[in-house]
């Protein structure tokens, strides 16, 4: 049987969510509240956040996958993060969140 963290042959991974080339303070509240949505229509399945689009971004963007990453795991759902810049990257290091955006799963499935 499955837990919620396993993937089964036969389940077909959710597409991932791209975030948009430009994310900064300005769009940080709609793109965040859209992205929520969204996972939270998923209810299933793995969330993977794709940062290859972002261009222009700011501290607001790993506020907004950070947002992300909760709507996940409350879920029960894995989360993963690929693709982000390298400057994006390096902010996580410096704010010291580098550790959240490595692939996780929910606190349950680790018990």
């Amino acid at each position: 049987m499955n837990t919620p963290t396993e993937t089964s042959a036969a389940a077909v991974p959710a597409a991932p969510l791209v975030l948009p080339a430009e994310l900064t303070h300005q769009q940080g509240r709609v793109a965040q509240a859209m992205l929520i949505q969204t996972i939270r229509a998923q209810r299933t399945g793995d969330v993977v956040l794709d940062g290859s689009q972002l261009v222009r971004f700011d501290s607001t963007a790993l506020a907004v996958v950070l947002a992300c990453r909760r709507a996940a795991l409350a879920q029960q759902q894995n989360f993963a993060v690929r693709q982000l810049p390298p400057h994006l990257q390096e902010l996580a290091t410096l704010y010291g969140v580098q550790d959240l955006l490595d692939g996780e799963r929910p606190a349950s499935a680790a018990a």
